[in-house]
């Protein structure tokens, strides 16, 4: 069943299972809550698994010409407002990681702690600008559809695409049903947010970094050196994963990101 929050003239869809600490998991880019599914699942047992579709993706309504990583932070804490959750554990993949540095920013006395999953701090290269612009009039002339197949394939490491074709399916009807106002929306956000990582490297809260070595979209060895990770901090290499390890390696992931949780509890 849809679950639904009322908020500013529209509707934020969300799921909610489990009892016990909050965790609540931020998809990525051309994503929904659904590629948690699995997670949530095998999470719920011991925690409060609370996912969001974030604005302009998934079931949750636009909001505006862009979806600016502040504003769905905000977001996220008007929900968990809503369930008078005061500190939860925020995880989000890619996009969703830096709605979650924009969260630590605003409001760092709500989070426990959290974990960038196949992303990181920095503003967009000159490269990715580019990137995103033609996306951008990709949509605008009718071809949102030339955009998510490459991407989506792209996301898995190149020797799991065979083991895990039906996810990559998956994921790939997810990304077409996301409408073309709101992938725009969502890119100009992405387009515009400032680098975070002065925030990450003083380490208000404790966090968790989880990356690919196979990764299409981010260089593992090139990001870590560029980041001073505080003692609270954690970094965490899945040697057999892309951009997706919460589903090509996912048995690992769940035992780091559960065991993280715990030592910090």
């Amino acid at each position: 069943m849809k679950k639904y929050f009322d908020y500013r003239n529209g509707k934020i869809h969300y799921t909610d299972m489990g009892m016990g600490e909050v965790i609540v998991l931020l998809h990525g880019y051309l994503e929904s809550s659904e590629v948690w599914n699995s997670f949530v699942q095998k999470l719920s047992g011991g925690f409060r698994m609370i996912s969001v579709d974030l604005p302009g993706h998934g079931h949750s309504d636009i909001y505006g010409e862009s979806h600016t990583m502040e504003f769905m932070a905000t977001v996220v804490k008007d929900l968990l407002k809503y369930f008078n959750v005061e500190k939860a554990f925020i995880a989000g993949h890619s996009l969703g990681g830096y709605v979650s540095l924009a969260f630590l920013e605003l409001y760092p006395d709500a989070l426990s702690g959290y974990c960038l999953f196949h992303s990181h701090p920095f503003a967009d290269s000159p490269e990715v600008l580019d990137k995103r612009e033609r996306e951008i009039k990709l949509v605008k002339a009718g071809e949102k559809d030339l955009i998510y197949p490459d991407n989506i394939v792209k996301m898995f490491a190149a020797d799991n695409l065979e083991k895990f074709m039906d996810a990559l399916y998956h994921s790939r009807k997810i990304a077409s049903k996301i409408s073309g106002e709101g992938i725009i929306a969502v890119l100009r956000g992405m387009m515009s947010r400032p680098s975070r990582l002065s925030l990450m490297e003083e380490g208000k809260v404790p966090c968790l970094w989880i990356l690919g070595a196979k990764d299409n979209y981010i260089d593992c060895e090139q990001v870590q050196a560029k980041v001073r990770l505080p003692l609270n901090a954690k970094v965490v290499i899945l040697e057999n994963s892309g951009h997706l390890g919460f589903i090509e390696e996912e048995e690992l992931s769940l035992k780091v990101l559960t065991e993280f949780i715990k030592k910090i509890g």
